[in-house]
């Protein structure tokens, strides 16, 4: 194994690949950028299934069903169950449901797929007398949207932000994420929102209680040291940073990334050389 991309501070009984037994994966910068998936893609979610290691893949990214999710996979020939994906959406409407009664009225500033989330959970989603603002990416927004979304919260709804990605990586570039929306509905609100997704720990906490598995023999992949990293840490998590999307190296070093790769394909070759060795 390569120990440059071992950070030399993580504790002794997890120095090792072989100890992980489940996985909490990113998507955006990590299986794809856009529609390009990453190298040796389908050869890590062979090696995953061989090795009989369950894996959530958790995004902040809201804006597709599971269901989209596992045919945009499909399309990149890895084949993924819609119950294998946790986006934030799904979080924040688990979560809420927790505390609120089904038929619970919501706004939601965002895409159909969010809208999908919360309706699954049991809320109605409406555009008057709300009791929650939900928010995410809307990449049709316009004014009116931010307007009525603004005045709800004004009004006394309480402000959910499914995340604070400023940006999203793409094959243009890091183009505006959810967090520059939320920014501009903070700024005409006045209020800060409850974050749902990364950083904060409950999407790893709702995943690992979906997989039955432990924080001391989970992992927790992403791109952002941000998001990702940070958030898994918060959860208990070893981390791993792969440099594919929209963190630097130096980035992951300062953040104290447990690993760091390439990418998913230089990590797949780390693994298996490790269980080679042992």
């Amino acid at each position: 194994m390569n120990t440059d991309n071992v950070n030399q501070n993580l504790p002794e009984i997890m120095k090792s690949l072989t100890k992980i037994t489940h996985l909490i994966i990113d998507m955006d910068g990590v299986l794809y950028v856009g529609d390009k998936p990453m190298p040796c893609l389908k050869e890590f979610f062979a090696f995953l299934r061989e090795r009989s290691i369950p894996f959530i893949l958790a995004t902040n990214n809201s804006t597709r069903t599971p269901q989209e999710y596992v045919k945009k996979l499909a399309g990149m020939d890895v084949k993924v169950s819609p119950t294998e994906i946790l986006a934030s959406g799904q979080a924040v409407a688990r979560l809420l449901a927790r505390e609120y009664p089904s038929g619970t009225r919501v706004h939601v500033f965002g895409m159909p797929a969010l809208k999908q989330a919360m309706m699954d959970e049991g809320f109605v989603v409406a555009d008057e007398n709300v009791k929650l603002v939900i928010a995410s990416m809307d990449r049709e927004v316009n004014y009116q949207k931010l307007k009525t979304a603004t005045l709800l919260i004004r009004g006394g709804a309480r402000f959910i932000a499914t995340n604070i990605d400023p940006t999203v990586p793409s094959e243009e570039g890091l183009l505006p994420g959810t967090g520059s929306m939320i920014a501009a509905l903070e700024t005409a609100s006045g209020e800060k929102p409850k974050i749902v997704g990364k950083p904060e720990p409950t999407m790893y906490q709702l995943a690992m209680e979906q997989m039955a598995a432990q924080p001391s023999t989970t992992a927790a992949i992403g791109d952002r040291v941000d998001t990702d990293i940070l958030g898994g840490q918060r959860a208990g998590l070893t981390t791993i940073c792969v440099l594919s999307g929209s963190s630097s190296r130096v980035e992951a070093e300062i953040g104290k990334a447990d690993y760091i790769f390439t990418d998913i394909a230089d990590l797949l070759h780390a693994w298996k050389n490790e269980l080679r060795s042992h």
